[in-house]
């Protein structure tokens, strides 16, 4: 049986999937850590969500909680693939509505500023790979793509625009590129689903913006999710590659 492991930064996002799936938290599995683990089975698939936790009461955000779950997870669950679904932010300037959900094709960090040489830079942007699949999941599903950039803070520095408009970026989140550079280390390939609760060129303010539509945008991550498991699990029952996900159709 094919192994899913989501990777969720906060429980507003994976509520509704949870929900939706009835699917069982196994309490204290990753103690001493605050990750949460939720499990089931799901259309044949064994489906593990896997949140940062909660500190100080609010849920654990950014780079640093994303890089603690996604490794515990690995190491834990031993996943076929690992999915990072979540919210972001997106630009009207690029076609972004509030509520789009895109594929990530690709993933960098965008305010990791080094000096030196084309080694250190190269590090430092991360551009880390993602599923070969994303590509034909997202034309079968109709879902739009676009290439994740990540930093740690919910606002966004002149200086950080320009790298992610210099490496064609197109949505802005705070965990991406983090579980991304787990991913790589392990060799697990990772698929990227994004809701966008904010525009980054509306003039609007940031967390305003985010907090008005999360709801709107975790309700679209719910509905999409539920195609992604769909299409996921028709193509590992047709797959004839034994042990491999499927990759091109």
């Amino acid at each position: 049986m094919k192994r899913i492991c989501y990777v969720v930064a906060m429980q507003a996002e994976a509520k509704p999937f949870i929900d939706r799936y009835n699917i069982q938290e196994k309490e204290g599995f990753f103690s001493p850590l605050p990750c949460r683990l939720y499990e089931g089975e799901v259309e044949g698939i064994l489906l593990d969500v896997v949140l940062n936790g909660q500190e100080h009461g609010s849920d654990l955000i950014g780079c640093e909680a994303a890089t603690v779950a996604t490794l515990s997870a690995i190491q834990r669950l031993h996943p076929d693939l690992v999915i990072n679904s979540g919210t972001c932010g997106g630009f009207g300037s690029n076609g972004a509505n509030i509520a789009d959900v895109y594929i990530g094709n690709g993933v960098m960090f965008h305010d990791r500023r080094v000096p030196g040489d084309d080694t250190w830079g190269t590090q430092s942007l991360g551009n880390y790979p993602v599923w070969e699949g994303c590509q034909t999941l997202a034309k079968t599903l109709g879902f739009k793509m676009g290439k994740v950039t990540t930093g740690s803070s919910l606002d966004m520095q002149p200086c950080d625009l320009d790298i992610i408009r210099t490496h064609g970026g197109q949505l802005k989140d705070m965990e991406g590129a983090a579980i991304g550079f787990v991913c790589s280390l392990f060799q697990v390939p990772i698929l990227y689903v994004k809701s966008v609760t904010d525009l980054c060129d509306s003039g609007a303010e940031t967390f305003e913006e985010f907090s008005r539509n999360l709801k709107q945008a975790c309700e679209a991550l719910r509905v999409a999710n539920e195609q992604v498991i769909g299409y996921l699990a028709q193509s590992f029952s047709s797959s004839n590659e034994k042990n491999e996900l499927p990759s091109k159709q």
